[in-house]
């Protein structure tokens, strides 16, 4: 078996995963990191952006997250997100609406809200 890591991917208003995972790349305020079991101890701010999940039975999973925290220790990583999707969540036209309308409005912060949502489903 893989050595593995217990994530927790938590929202202020529920929990959005949980599972047992061998990588998850995440956007923090000093950029990318990777964490894989046995990583370093860590407690950091999420910048917003799509977090991937790789789990341990192959699958991956993505998150559009909009700010929160990520903290690691013990092979144990918690991200505690202020908003925070499932790809598979996001209705995708929704999105695509918001983002014309955020830059129709130069609402910057809806904008990037938008962006992520749709990065976390595209993959890009």
């Amino acid at each position: 078996m893989a050595a593995e890591l217990h994530v927790e991917l938590v929202a202020a208003d529920r929990n959005v995963w949980s599972g047992e995972a061998t990588l998850v790349v995440a956007r923090t305020t000093s950029g990318d990191i990777g964490v894989m079991p046995g990583h370093q101890p860590l407690l950091g701010v999420l910048e917003s952006g799509p977090v991937t999940i790789r789990t341990s039975d192959g699958n991956t999973v993505v998150v559009a997250v909009h700010g929160g925290f990520i903290s690691f220790a013990d092979n144990k990583l918690s991200l505690l997100a202020e908003i925070a999707e499932l790809a598979d969540e996001i209705d995708v036209q929704r999105a695509e609406r918001a983002l014309e309308r955020a830059k129709a409005e130069a609402d910057a912060a809806a904008e990037r809200r938008a962006d992520v949502r749709l990065r976390a489903v595209t993959g890009h």
